[in-house]
């Protein structure tokens, strides 16, 4: 699992955490059973600070999404890949529900707002498609 960590991204860096290990559940890339790496090691993979992983590693424990395995550290529950699925298409409605907020805020219209949307999925399936071929 590699974490990647935007500071410009208007989210808590702890957030950000969160947020990544709940998408990689969701997408199958952390699977049940499975060890998420150590509070240094994504620390030092993320350039944050320890704490900052602590605190993330302990909400995702308290929301039932990774469980501590003595001796060894925390690994995906049973139950997250489901709970992550869902929590991963809430989490983006927010995201969007803000930026959609933000446009109509300045002025955009709906037509506007449609060509900036479809401009900006050109733009992603076109760099998907390139990453795809490389």
């Amino acid at each position: 699992m590699l974490l990647t960590i935007d500071p410009n991204n208007g989210l808590p860096i702890y957030d950000q955490i969160v947020r990544q290990v709940k998408f990689a559940i969701a997408s199958g890339a952390l699977r049940p059973g499975e060890l998420v790496p150590s509070v240094r090691e994504a620390a030092k993979q993320a350039a944050v600070n320890p704490n900052t992983v602590a605190r993330a590693y302990r909400e995702l424990q308290a929301e039932g999404v990774l469980r501590r395995v003595r001796g060894t550290g925390l690994a995906v529950t049973e139950d997250a890949p489901a709970y992550c699925r869902k929590e991963r298409v809430k989490l983006l409605e927010e995201r969007l529900r803000q930026v959609l907020e933000e446009a109509a805020q300045s002025g955009l219209s709906e037509a506007e707002l449609r060509q900036l949307v479809e401009k900006q999925l050109r733009l992603l399936s076109r760099s998907r498609g390139r990453r795809g071929s490389s």
